[in-house]
């Protein structure tokens, strides 16, 4: 890995738009939502015990890392797996919570501190978050709708504002 760069860590290759399309409309659906927040613990502990190597999603699945923040009320490390896209020396990330009402805990997270890290290819990184707002948040989040058709769904579902931020390594 060098040194300006994540570690490019997508296990297999990208499955294509003729078997993506259909996977992310399934998750889009609430059932498909219901049954991916579920799997989420079990991906979780993959996740964890492979460093960010490997996921039960498998190669057909979507980029993930698994973000490390500070719990805003705890102070404790909180850990997820969360889908990212990148870009160049950016990682970007989708509060998205499936649509629910509420944001995500990690969101709420990284606004109290926007010092976290990723582990992806087995390195835990170092960032910082930074939210993205206006056109910038909206061309990202265009660009997640675009790869995976899931988030103009989980867009669809709710009223709040959804938000996106930029990882960079510190």
């Amino acid at each position: 890995m060098s040194e300006d760069a994540f570690p490019d860590v997508r296990w297999g290759r990208h499955p294509g738009r003729l078997v993506l399309r259909p996977i992310t409309a399934v998750l889009g659906s609430r059932v498909g939502a219901w049954c991916v927040r579920k799997l989420t613990p079990l991906d979780h502990r993959l996740l964890r015990r492979s460093r960010g190597r490997f996921t039960i999603f498998g190669p057909v699945g979507v980029p993930l890392l698994l973000l490390t923040t500070t719990g805003r009320k705890t102070g404790q490390r909180r850990e997820i797996p969360l889908t990212y896209l990148r870009e160049g020396d950016r990682l970007f990330l989708v509060g998205s919570n499936f649509g629910q009402t509420r944001h995500p805990a990690w969101s709420s997270n990284l606004l109290a501190d926007p010092h976290a890290w990723v582990t992806m290819g087995g390195h835990e990184i170092p960032v910082v978050a930074r939210r993205l707002t206006g056109p910038e948040s909206e061309r990202i989040y265009q660009s997640f709708a675009d790869y995976a058709s899931n988030y103009a769904a989980y867009r669809d579902r709710t009223d709040r504002d959804i938000r996106v931020f930029e990882l960079t390594k510190r």
